[in-house]
Protein backbone atom coordinates (compact mmCIF):
# COMPACT_ATOMS: atom_id res chain seq x y z
CA UNK A 1 0.00 0.00 0.00
CA UNK A 2 2.76 2.50 1.08
CA UNK A 3 4.46 1.30 -2.23
CA UNK A 4 1.48 2.36 -4.52
CA UNK A 5 1.33 5.43 -2.50
CA UNK A 6 5.02 6.75 -3.37
CA UNK A 7 4.04 6.03 -6.89
CA UNK A 8 1.04 7.79 -7.15
CA UNK A 9 3.09 10.92 -5.64
CA UNK A 10 5.78 10.64 -7.96
CA UNK A 11 2.68 10.52 -10.97
CA UNK A 12 1.49 13.32 -8.88
CA UNK A 13 4.51 15.58 -8.96
CA UNK A 14 5.11 14.24 -13.37
CA UNK A 15 1.48 15.67 -13.89
CA UNK A 16 2.11 19.12 -12.26
CA UNK A 17 5.16 19.34 -14.19
CA UNK A 18 3.57 18.61 -17.47
CA UNK A 19 0.78 21.17 -16.74
CA UNK A 20 3.67 23.73 -15.99
CA UNK A 21 5.02 23.42 -19.45
CA UNK A 22 1.84 23.23 -21.40
CA UNK A 23 1.18 19.85 -21.50
CA UNK A 24 -2.30 18.68 -22.39
CA UNK A 25 -3.09 15.56 -20.28
CA UNK A 26 -6.55 15.24 -21.80
CA UNK A 27 -6.76 16.09 -25.03
CA UNK A 28 -10.00 15.23 -26.77
CA UNK A 29 -9.31 15.79 -30.40
CA UNK A 30 -7.24 12.65 -31.51
CA UNK A 31 -8.58 10.52 -34.16
CA UNK A 32 -7.62 6.32 -34.83
CA UNK A 33 -7.62 5.18 -38.45
CA UNK A 34 -7.54 2.01 -37.30
CA UNK A 35 -7.68 -0.29 -34.25
CA UNK A 36 -5.38 -3.11 -33.84
CA UNK A 37 -7.19 -6.14 -35.28
CA UNK A 38 -7.99 -4.05 -38.67
CA UNK A 39 -4.28 -3.94 -38.92
CA UNK A 40 -3.94 -7.49 -38.04
CA UNK A 41 -6.00 -7.65 -40.59
CA UNK A 42 -4.28 -6.40 -43.41
CA UNK A 43 -0.83 -7.64 -42.59
CA UNK A 44 -2.06 -11.04 -42.42
CA UNK A 45 -0.06 -12.93 -45.18
CA UNK A 46 2.25 -10.20 -45.37
CA UNK A 47 6.31 -11.46 -45.37
CA UNK A 48 7.53 -8.10 -45.98
CA UNK A 49 7.53 -4.77 -44.98
CA UNK A 50 4.53 -2.88 -46.23
CA UNK A 51 5.27 0.51 -48.47
CA UNK A 52 6.26 3.38 -46.17
CA UNK A 53 3.38 5.56 -47.84
CA UNK A 54 0.73 3.36 -45.80
CA UNK A 55 0.71 4.77 -42.37
CA UNK A 56 -1.93 4.07 -39.50
CA UNK A 57 -3.27 6.10 -36.88
CA UNK A 58 -3.42 4.51 -33.17
CA UNK A 59 -4.11 5.21 -29.95
CA UNK A 60 -4.93 2.98 -26.96
CA UNK A 61 -3.52 1.97 -23.39
CA UNK A 62 0.33 1.64 -22.74
CA UNK A 63 1.02 -1.80 -21.42
CA UNK A 64 4.64 -2.12 -21.50
CA UNK A 65 7.74 0.02 -22.41
CA UNK A 66 11.13 -1.13 -22.84
CA UNK A 67 13.63 1.71 -23.73
CA UNK A 68 17.10 2.13 -24.51
CA UNK A 69 18.46 5.63 -24.73
CA UNK A 70 17.07 7.58 -27.57
CA UNK A 71 15.08 4.03 -28.94
CA UNK A 72 11.94 2.45 -27.14
CA UNK A 73 9.79 0.08 -27.81
CA UNK A 74 6.43 -0.29 -26.32
CA UNK A 75 2.97 -2.45 -26.29
CA UNK A 76 -0.26 -0.66 -26.46
CA UNK A 77 -3.80 -2.34 -26.32
CA UNK A 78 -6.90 -0.89 -27.64
CA UNK A 79 -10.61 -2.56 -27.35
CA UNK A 80 -9.67 -5.47 -29.92
CA UNK A 81 -6.18 -6.60 -28.80
CA UNK A 82 -2.34 -5.54 -28.23
CA UNK A 83 -0.04 -4.10 -30.37
CA UNK A 84 4.07 -3.35 -30.51
CA UNK A 85 5.50 0.40 -31.55
CA UNK A 86 8.99 1.18 -31.75
CA UNK A 87 9.39 4.94 -30.59
CA UNK A 88 12.79 6.80 -31.58
CA UNK A 89 13.85 10.19 -31.24
CA UNK A 90 14.97 11.23 -34.58
CA UNK A 91 11.76 10.02 -35.98
CA UNK A 92 9.14 11.65 -33.56
CA UNK A 93 11.58 14.26 -33.01
CA UNK A 94 13.38 15.78 -29.67
CA UNK A 95 10.04 17.25 -28.06
CA UNK A 96 7.91 14.45 -28.44
CA UNK A 97 10.29 11.66 -27.24
CA UNK A 98 10.85 14.20 -23.84
CA UNK A 99 7.23 13.94 -23.61
CA UNK A 100 7.20 10.07 -24.32
CA UNK A 101 9.91 9.71 -21.70
CA UNK A 102 7.46 11.41 -18.99
CA UNK A 103 4.82 8.37 -19.63
CA UNK A 104 3.92 6.01 -18.41
CA UNK A 105 2.46 2.12 -18.37
CA UNK A 106 -1.57 2.39 -18.30
CA UNK A 107 -1.15 6.21 -19.95
CA UNK A 108 -3.23 6.44 -23.36
CA UNK A 109 -1.22 7.10 -26.07
CA UNK A 110 -1.85 8.36 -29.65
CA UNK A 111 0.56 7.38 -32.71
CA UNK A 112 0.90 7.04 -36.31
CA UNK A 113 3.34 5.46 -38.50
CA UNK A 114 3.89 3.11 -40.91
CA UNK A 115 4.32 -0.60 -40.01
CA UNK A 116 7.36 -2.84 -40.65
CA UNK A 117 8.48 -6.23 -39.21
CA UNK A 118 11.87 -6.59 -36.69
CA UNK A 119 14.14 -8.92 -36.57
CA UNK A 120 12.28 -11.79 -35.17
CA UNK A 121 9.40 -11.36 -38.01
CA UNK A 122 7.12 -9.06 -35.64
CA UNK A 123 4.77 -6.43 -37.07
CA UNK A 124 5.10 -3.34 -35.40
CA UNK A 125 3.97 0.21 -35.99
CA UNK A 126 7.11 2.75 -36.41
CA UNK A 127 5.90 5.67 -35.13
CA UNK A 128 6.61 8.90 -36.47
CA UNK A 129 4.26 11.12 -34.27
CA UNK A 130 2.95 10.26 -30.63
CA UNK A 131 0.66 12.57 -28.35
CA UNK A 132 -0.21 12.03 -25.04
CA UNK A 133 -3.94 11.44 -25.10
CA UNK A 134 -5.01 10.62 -21.16
CA UNK A 135 -2.69 10.38 -18.02
CA UNK A 136 -3.13 7.68 -15.33
CA UNK A 137 -2.43 8.55 -12.21
CA UNK A 138 -2.43 5.41 -10.45
CA UNK A 139 -0.10 2.58 -11.02
CA UNK A 140 -1.40 -1.04 -12.78
CA UNK A 141 -0.84 -4.20 -10.97
CA UNK A 142 2.27 -5.27 -11.68
CA UNK A 143 2.13 -7.34 -14.64
CA UNK A 144 3.80 -10.77 -13.29
CA UNK A 145 1.65 -11.15 -10.56
CA UNK A 146 -1.65 -9.53 -12.13
CA UNK A 147 -4.41 -9.44 -10.20
CA UNK A 148 -5.87 -12.30 -9.10
CA UNK A 149 -7.62 -11.61 -5.39
CA UNK A 150 -11.13 -12.30 -6.45
CA UNK A 151 -13.14 -9.54 -4.15
CA UNK A 152 -10.68 -6.64 -5.75
CA UNK A 153 -11.50 -7.99 -9.52
CA UNK A 154 -15.02 -7.72 -8.57
CA UNK A 155 -14.73 -4.53 -6.79
CA UNK A 156 -12.61 -2.97 -9.43
CA UNK A 157 -13.56 -4.81 -12.17
CA UNK A 158 -12.22 -1.80 -14.79
CA UNK A 159 -8.76 -3.79 -13.50
CA UNK A 160 -9.75 -6.87 -14.12
CA UNK A 161 -10.59 -5.90 -17.40
CA UNK A 162 -7.25 -4.09 -18.18
CA UNK A 163 -5.07 -7.12 -16.59
CA UNK A 164 -6.94 -10.13 -17.55
CA UNK A 165 -7.99 -10.80 -21.19
CA UNK A 166 -9.72 -13.85 -20.74
CA UNK A 167 -11.87 -11.92 -18.48
CA UNK A 168 -12.51 -9.48 -21.42
CA UNK A 169 -13.90 -12.46 -23.70
CA UNK A 170 -15.80 -14.00 -21.44
CA UNK A 171 -18.26 -10.57 -20.88
CA UNK A 172 -18.02 -10.82 -25.12
CA UNK A 173 -19.39 -14.13 -24.81
CA UNK A 174 -21.95 -12.95 -22.31
CA UNK A 175 -23.10 -10.39 -24.75
CA UNK A 176 -23.15 -12.71 -27.79
CA UNK A 177 -25.41 -15.18 -25.47
CA UNK A 178 -28.05 -12.18 -24.87
CA UNK A 179 -28.00 -11.39 -28.55
CA UNK A 180 -28.02 -15.08 -29.89
CA UNK A 181 -31.62 -15.36 -27.57
CA UNK A 182 -32.85 -12.20 -28.91
CA UNK A 183 -32.53 -12.97 -32.30
CA UNK A 184 -33.90 -16.53 -31.84
CA UNK A 185 -36.59 -15.61 -30.56
CA UNK A 186 -37.48 -12.58 -33.14
CA UNK A 187 -36.88 -15.12 -35.89
CA UNK A 188 -39.73 -17.03 -34.44
CA UNK A 189 -42.32 -13.75 -34.49
CA UNK A 190 -41.85 -12.91 -30.62
CA UNK A 191 -41.96 -9.21 -29.94
CA UNK A 192 -39.50 -7.86 -27.48
CA UNK A 193 -41.55 -5.83 -24.78
CA UNK A 194 -40.74 -3.35 -21.82
CA UNK A 195 -42.49 -3.70 -18.23
CA UNK A 196 -42.35 -1.49 -15.10
CA UNK A 197 -39.09 -2.04 -12.94
CA UNK A 198 -40.84 -0.28 -10.12
CA UNK A 199 -44.68 -2.06 -9.33
CA UNK A 200 -47.31 -0.92 -7.21
CA UNK A 201 -47.29 -4.43 -6.06
CA UNK A 202 -44.92 -6.96 -6.30
CA UNK A 203 -45.63 -10.47 -8.53
CA UNK A 204 -44.99 -13.33 -10.16
CA UNK A 205 -42.53 -15.01 -8.08
CA UNK A 206 -42.59 -15.42 -4.38
CA UNK A 207 -39.68 -13.39 -3.32
CA UNK A 208 -39.05 -10.56 -0.59
CA UNK A 209 -38.52 -7.53 -2.97
CA UNK A 210 -36.62 -4.12 -2.72
CA UNK A 211 -39.47 -0.91 -1.50
CA UNK A 212 -38.54 2.51 -2.85
CA UNK A 213 -40.91 5.36 -2.43
CA UNK A 214 -42.43 7.95 -5.12
CA UNK A 215 -42.78 11.15 -3.59
CA UNK A 216 -44.97 12.96 -6.50
CA UNK A 217 -46.86 10.28 -6.38
CA UNK A 218 -47.21 9.90 -2.45
CA UNK A 219 -46.94 6.00 -2.90
CA UNK A 220 -44.91 2.95 -2.17
CA UNK A 221 -43.16 1.26 -5.25
CA UNK A 222 -41.78 -2.11 -5.58
CA UNK A 223 -38.71 -2.99 -7.41
CA UNK A 224 -39.83 -6.20 -9.76
CA UNK A 225 -39.29 -9.56 -8.67
CA UNK A 226 -40.52 -10.61 -12.02
CA UNK A 227 -42.59 -9.32 -14.68
CA UNK A 228 -44.78 -12.44 -15.53
CA UNK A 229 -47.86 -10.63 -14.96
CA UNK A 230 -47.39 -7.55 -16.81
CA UNK A 231 -46.52 -9.81 -19.54
CA UNK A 232 -49.10 -12.20 -19.07
CA UNK A 233 -51.20 -8.37 -19.42
CA UNK A 234 -49.77 -8.06 -22.80
CA UNK A 235 -50.60 -11.53 -24.35
CA UNK A 236 -54.33 -10.20 -23.04
CA UNK A 237 -54.00 -7.33 -24.61
CA UNK A 238 -53.44 -9.25 -28.06
CA UNK A 239 -49.68 -9.50 -28.12
CA UNK A 240 -49.18 -13.13 -28.22
CA UNK A 241 -45.86 -13.74 -28.46
CA UNK A 242 -43.73 -11.49 -26.21
CA UNK A 243 -40.18 -11.88 -24.38
CA UNK A 244 -38.36 -8.96 -21.90
CA UNK A 245 -34.96 -9.54 -21.29
CA UNK A 246 -34.96 -7.91 -17.94
CA UNK A 247 -33.29 -7.18 -14.62
CA UNK A 248 -35.15 -8.53 -11.59
CA UNK A 249 -34.29 -7.30 -7.85
CA UNK A 250 -34.42 -10.02 -4.77
CA UNK A 251 -34.07 -9.00 -1.27
CA UNK A 252 -32.46 -11.89 -0.33
CA UNK A 253 -29.39 -13.86 0.23
CA UNK A 254 -25.53 -13.87 -2.36
CA UNK A 255 -24.39 -16.99 -2.62
CA UNK A 256 -22.31 -18.19 -5.86
CA UNK A 257 -25.74 -18.29 -7.96
CA UNK A 258 -27.92 -15.50 -5.98
CA UNK A 259 -26.94 -11.75 -7.29
CA UNK A 260 -29.83 -9.08 -5.40
CA UNK A 261 -30.03 -8.00 -8.66
CA UNK A 262 -29.93 -10.25 -11.88
CA UNK A 263 -30.70 -10.63 -15.23
CA UNK A 264 -33.84 -12.77 -16.99
CA UNK A 265 -35.44 -13.93 -20.08
CA UNK A 266 -39.13 -14.23 -19.87
CA UNK A 267 -41.38 -15.24 -22.60
CA UNK A 268 -44.89 -16.11 -23.80
CA UNK A 269 -46.54 -18.16 -26.40
CA UNK A 270 -50.28 -18.17 -26.97
CA UNK A 271 -51.54 -21.07 -28.06
CA UNK A 272 -48.48 -23.38 -26.21
CA UNK A 273 -48.31 -25.86 -23.71
CA UNK A 274 -45.51 -25.98 -21.24
CA UNK A 275 -44.55 -29.46 -23.47
CA UNK A 276 -44.07 -26.94 -26.75
CA UNK A 277 -41.85 -24.32 -24.88
CA UNK A 278 -39.39 -27.92 -23.55
CA UNK A 279 -38.42 -28.59 -26.96
CA UNK A 280 -38.46 -24.94 -27.87
CA UNK A 281 -36.33 -24.68 -25.23
CA UNK A 282 -33.91 -26.89 -26.59
CA UNK A 283 -33.62 -25.49 -29.89
CA UNK A 284 -32.87 -22.38 -27.85
CA UNK A 285 -29.79 -23.64 -26.05
CA UNK A 286 -28.71 -25.84 -28.57
CA UNK A 287 -28.73 -22.37 -31.16
CA UNK A 288 -27.04 -20.32 -28.80
CA UNK A 289 -24.17 -22.51 -27.29
CA UNK A 290 -23.48 -23.15 -30.93
CA UNK A 291 -23.28 -19.18 -31.63
CA UNK A 292 -21.33 -18.50 -28.47
CA UNK A 293 -18.82 -21.44 -28.47
CA UNK A 294 -19.05 -22.50 -31.82
CA UNK A 295 -20.50 -26.31 -30.36
CA UNK A 296 -23.13 -27.86 -28.94
CA UNK A 297 -21.52 -28.90 -25.89
CA UNK A 298 -19.50 -27.50 -23.29
CA UNK A 299 -16.97 -28.25 -20.42
CA UNK A 300 -18.40 -27.18 -16.87
CA UNK A 301 -16.48 -27.21 -13.76
CA UNK A 302 -15.14 -30.90 -15.54
CA UNK A 303 -18.45 -32.13 -16.33
CA UNK A 304 -19.20 -32.46 -20.16
CA UNK A 305 -22.80 -30.64 -20.99
CA UNK A 306 -23.93 -32.09 -24.32
CA UNK A 307 -27.05 -30.00 -25.58
CA UNK A 308 -27.39 -31.83 -28.56
CA UNK A 309 -28.39 -34.96 -26.76
CA UNK A 310 -32.23 -35.74 -26.09
CA UNK A 311 -32.84 -34.37 -22.96
CA UNK A 312 -34.75 -36.23 -19.99
CA UNK A 313 -38.06 -35.59 -19.61
CA UNK A 314 -38.85 -36.93 -15.88
CA UNK A 315 -41.86 -36.64 -12.97
CA UNK A 316 -40.89 -34.77 -9.90
CA UNK A 317 -42.72 -37.66 -8.39
CA UNK A 318 -40.31 -40.12 -10.16
CA UNK A 319 -37.02 -38.27 -9.43
CA UNK A 320 -37.94 -38.52 -5.89
CA UNK A 321 -38.58 -42.16 -5.89
CA UNK A 322 -35.53 -43.20 -8.53
CA UNK A 323 -33.09 -40.53 -7.38
CA UNK A 324 -33.73 -39.83 -3.83
CA UNK A 325 -34.99 -43.32 -2.93
CA UNK A 326 -38.67 -41.95 -1.31
CA UNK A 327 -41.12 -45.27 -1.41
CA UNK A 328 -43.85 -43.83 -3.65
CA UNK A 329 -46.40 -45.10 -0.66
CA UNK A 330 -45.13 -42.02 1.80
CA UNK A 331 -46.79 -39.38 -1.10
CA UNK A 332 -49.82 -39.82 0.66
CA UNK A 333 -48.68 -38.90 4.11
CA UNK A 334 -47.08 -35.93 4.81
CA UNK A 335 -46.03 -36.86 8.31
CA UNK A 336 -44.03 -39.76 7.49
CA UNK A 337 -42.73 -37.89 4.14
CA UNK A 338 -41.42 -35.19 6.56
CA UNK A 339 -39.87 -38.09 8.47
CA UNK A 340 -37.90 -39.50 5.89
CA UNK A 341 -36.63 -36.13 5.41
CA UNK A 342 -35.42 -35.42 8.69
CA UNK A 343 -34.27 -38.82 8.50
CA UNK A 344 -31.72 -37.32 5.67
CA UNK A 345 -31.09 -34.56 7.99
CA UNK A 346 -33.45 -32.30 6.06
CA UNK A 347 -34.10 -29.21 8.01
CA UNK A 348 -37.77 -28.23 8.51
CA UNK A 349 -39.19 -24.99 9.92
CA UNK A 350 -40.71 -24.77 13.75
CA UNK A 351 -44.08 -24.28 11.96
CA UNK A 352 -43.73 -26.76 8.68
CA UNK A 353 -45.74 -29.60 10.58
CA UNK A 354 -48.77 -27.02 10.53
CA UNK A 355 -48.14 -24.93 7.76
CA UNK A 356 -45.98 -26.40 5.07
CA UNK A 357 -48.29 -28.90 2.98
CA UNK A 358 -47.06 -31.74 1.52
CA UNK A 359 -46.30 -30.26 -2.04
CA UNK A 360 -43.77 -27.92 -0.45
CA UNK A 361 -42.06 -30.62 1.61
CA UNK A 362 -41.59 -33.10 -1.85
CA UNK A 363 -40.01 -29.57 -3.28
CA UNK A 364 -37.58 -29.32 -0.36
CA UNK A 365 -36.74 -33.02 -0.67
CA UNK A 366 -36.19 -32.51 -4.48
CA UNK A 367 -34.14 -29.63 -4.15
CA UNK A 368 -31.65 -31.64 -1.59
CA UNK A 369 -31.46 -34.67 -2.94
CA UNK A 370 -32.28 -34.97 -6.51
CA UNK A 371 -31.35 -31.00 -7.93
CA UNK A 372 -27.61 -31.76 -7.19
CA UNK A 373 -27.21 -35.00 -9.27
CA UNK A 374 -28.96 -33.63 -12.38
CA UNK A 375 -25.92 -32.97 -14.67
CA UNK A 376 -26.90 -32.98 -17.85
CA UNK A 377 -30.20 -31.05 -18.87
CA UNK A 378 -32.82 -32.28 -17.43
CA UNK A 379 -36.59 -31.52 -17.46
CA UNK A 380 -38.49 -31.91 -13.96
CA UNK A 381 -42.54 -32.05 -14.94
CA UNK A 382 -45.40 -31.99 -12.62
CA UNK A 383 -44.80 -29.73 -9.45
CA UNK A 384 -47.69 -29.91 -7.24
CA UNK A 385 -50.41 -26.97 -6.88
CA UNK A 386 -49.05 -25.69 -3.69
CA UNK A 387 -45.74 -24.34 -5.12
CA UNK A 388 -46.47 -23.29 -8.17
CA UNK A 389 -49.57 -20.71 -7.79
CA UNK A 390 -49.46 -19.78 -11.66
CA UNK A 391 -49.44 -22.74 -13.47
CA UNK A 392 -52.42 -24.85 -14.90
CA UNK A 393 -53.91 -28.11 -13.34
CA UNK A 394 -52.75 -30.96 -15.07
CA UNK A 395 -56.18 -32.43 -16.44
CA UNK A 396 -54.96 -36.45 -15.33
CA UNK A 397 -53.90 -35.40 -11.53
CA UNK A 398 -55.65 -31.90 -10.24
CA UNK A 399 -53.10 -31.98 -7.53
CA UNK A 400 -50.01 -31.58 -10.07
CA UNK A 401 -49.84 -28.60 -12.79
CA UNK A 402 -48.17 -28.60 -16.16
CA UNK A 403 -44.74 -27.53 -15.50
CA UNK A 404 -41.33 -27.90 -16.12
CA UNK A 405 -37.96 -26.70 -14.31
CA UNK A 406 -34.62 -27.20 -16.30
CA UNK A 407 -31.99 -28.42 -14.33
CA UNK A 408 -28.21 -28.27 -15.77
CA UNK A 409 -25.33 -29.35 -14.63
CA UNK A 410 -26.95 -29.44 -10.60
CA UNK A 411 -28.83 -26.13 -10.43
CA UNK A 412 -32.00 -24.68 -12.24
CA UNK A 413 -31.72 -22.69 -15.26
CA UNK A 414 -35.08 -22.30 -16.00
CA UNK A 415 -38.97 -22.47 -14.73
CA UNK A 416 -42.01 -23.09 -17.38
CA UNK A 417 -45.20 -23.69 -17.32
CA UNK A 418 -48.80 -23.79 -19.37
CA UNK A 419 -50.27 -20.52 -17.46
CA UNK A 420 -53.27 -20.78 -15.72
CA UNK A 421 -56.18 -18.36 -17.59
CA UNK A 422 -58.87 -19.18 -15.07
CA UNK A 423 -59.79 -16.02 -13.36
CA UNK A 424 -61.49 -17.44 -10.87
CA UNK A 425 -58.86 -20.40 -9.74
CA UNK A 426 -56.42 -17.87 -9.76
CA UNK A 427 -57.85 -16.01 -6.85
CA UNK A 428 -58.40 -18.36 -4.97
CA UNK A 429 -54.72 -19.71 -5.04
CA UNK A 430 -53.50 -16.44 -4.67
CA UNK A 431 -55.72 -15.56 -1.38
CA UNK A 432 -54.59 -19.64 0.06
CA UNK A 433 -50.55 -18.42 -0.69
CA UNK A 434 -51.61 -15.65 1.98
CA UNK A 435 -53.24 -17.92 4.04
CA UNK A 436 -50.62 -20.80 4.25
CA UNK A 437 -47.98 -17.96 4.50
CA UNK A 438 -45.28 -19.13 6.69
CA UNK A 439 -44.59 -17.29 10.37
CA UNK A 440 -41.56 -15.09 9.60
CA UNK A 441 -42.18 -14.96 6.03
CA UNK A 442 -41.49 -11.15 4.80
CA UNK A 443 -43.33 -11.30 1.37
CA UNK A 444 -45.82 -8.60 1.05
CA UNK A 445 -49.28 -9.82 1.57
CA UNK A 446 -50.98 -8.38 -1.60
CA UNK A 447 -53.50 -9.90 -4.48
CA UNK A 448 -53.10 -8.02 -7.90
CA UNK A 449 -56.35 -7.48 -8.52
CA UNK A 450 -55.72 -5.94 -11.76
CA UNK A 451 -53.98 -9.14 -13.00
CA UNK A 452 -57.40 -10.71 -11.74
CA UNK A 453 -59.21 -8.21 -13.90
CA UNK A 454 -57.26 -8.73 -16.96
CA UNK A 455 -57.56 -12.94 -17.09
CA UNK A 456 -61.39 -11.75 -16.53
CA UNK A 457 -61.33 -10.21 -20.11
CA UNK A 458 -60.13 -13.41 -21.09
CA UNK A 459 -56.08 -14.50 -21.71
CA UNK A 460 -55.83 -17.20 -24.40
CA UNK A 461 -54.20 -20.88 -23.82
CA UNK A 462 -50.67 -19.73 -22.95
CA UNK A 463 -47.37 -21.16 -22.10
CA UNK A 464 -44.82 -18.78 -20.60
CA UNK A 465 -41.34 -19.52 -19.54
CA UNK A 466 -38.44 -18.15 -17.41
CA UNK A 467 -34.92 -18.42 -18.24
CA UNK A 468 -31.46 -17.65 -15.68
CA UNK A 469 -28.86 -15.31 -18.06
CA UNK A 470 -26.61 -15.05 -15.37
CA UNK A 471 -26.36 -18.93 -15.13
CA UNK A 472 -26.84 -19.41 -18.51
CA UNK A 473 -23.93 -17.45 -18.70
CA UNK A 474 -21.64 -19.14 -16.08
CA UNK A 475 -22.70 -22.73 -17.55
CA UNK A 476 -21.40 -21.43 -21.24
CA UNK A 477 -18.27 -19.77 -19.99
CA UNK A 478 -17.56 -22.45 -17.35
CA UNK A 479 -17.85 -20.19 -14.57
CA UNK A 480 -18.17 -21.39 -11.12
CA UNK A 481 -20.02 -18.14 -9.26
CA UNK A 482 -22.35 -15.72 -10.63
CA UNK A 483 -20.00 -12.76 -9.84
CA UNK A 484 -17.89 -13.93 -12.81
CA UNK A 485 -20.43 -13.37 -15.39
CA UNK A 486 -21.86 -10.52 -13.67
CA UNK A 487 -19.63 -6.95 -14.45
CA UNK A 488 -20.20 -4.83 -11.29
CA UNK A 489 -21.88 -7.91 -8.82
CA UNK A 490 -23.15 -6.13 -5.32
CA UNK A 491 -20.56 -7.23 -2.14
CA UNK A 492 -20.38 -5.70 1.45
CA UNK A 493 -19.25 -2.76 2.01
CA UNK A 494 -15.20 -2.41 2.39
CA UNK A 495 -13.66 0.06 3.90
CA UNK A 496 -10.09 -0.59 2.10
CA UNK A 497 -8.93 1.51 -0.72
Amino acid sequence: MKQQKDIIGQRKEKIQKLIESGVELFPNDYRVSHTVKDIQGLLDGQSSDLSEDTRFSVAGRIMAINRFGKSSFLRFKDRTGQLQAYIRKDKVGDDAYDLYKKMDIGDFIGMAGPMFQTKTGEWTLLADSLRLIAKAMRPLPEKFHGLKDPEKRYRQRYLDLIMNPEVRDLFVKRSKLVHAIRMFLIDRDFLEVETPMMQPLPGGADARPFKTYHHALNMELFLRIAPELYLKRLVTGGFERVFEINRNFRNEGISTQHNPEFTMLEFYQAYATYEDLMTLTEEMFQSVAKSVNGLSEVEYQGELIDFSQSWKRIPLLDSLEQIAGVDPALFENKEKLMNFGLSKGIPFGDQARESVGIGKIMTKLFDILVEPKLIQPTFITGYPVEVSPLSRRNRENPDLTDRFELFIAGREIANGFSELNDPEDQKNRFLRQLDTKEEGDETPEMIDEDYIRALEYGMPPTAGEGIGIDRLAMLLTNSASIRDVILFPHMKHSEKS
